[in-house]
């Protein structure tokens, strides 16, 4: 099919039938399939009040899908961020899940790592790990002293 032939709704559409996206991702990919801005920010307010698209319901998603990939709360509000999700929806996104961060960071730092390491150097790196995944220093701190108390 030709980019003449279909509309910004169009591949819209396509695109959500996958996986739900923001609208900021949407205006990125449609702009980038050579649709007008003005074209696209219609279909885009078409679909989002027709309940097709919806940046609270991809927060809600995306938060949950990098929970159980392990990561920390500043990790995923600088991903929701990027991917245009408001302050404000990514704040009610991570209180509807309303994790457990310290049990969170223990849970991934367990999993990648089998004890906390003899040597400075190799508690340096689980401390780097978990701060790469989003914990925050008092989360990290907590996971180094409890992650292995239920293996014992």
């Amino acid at each position: 099919m030709d980019k003449q032939e279909t509309t910004p709704r169009d591949d819209a559409i396509r695109l959500l039938a996958r996986r739900d996206y923001s609208r900021a991702e949407l205006v990125s990919r449609l702009t980038t399939r050579g649709h007008e801005r003005a074209d696209i920010a219609l279909a885009l307010d078409g679909l989002a009040e027709e309940g097709l698209q919806s940046d609270a319901r991809f927060a809600e998603q995306f938060v949950r899908s990098r929970l159980s990939r392990g990561q920390g709360e500043m990790k995923i509000r600088a991903e929701l961020s990027s991917r245009g999700v408001t302050d404000e929806m990514a704040y009610e996104a991570l209180e509807s899940e309303a994790p457990d961060w310290h049990r969170l960071a223990c849970e991934a730092l367990s999993k990648r790592f089998d004890s906390p390491g003899r040597e400075p150097r190799e508690r340096a790196k689980r401390e780097r790990f978990l701060a790469s995944r989003g914990f925050d220093f008092d989360q990290v701190r907590h996971a180094m002293a409890h992650a292995w108390e239920s293996s014992r």
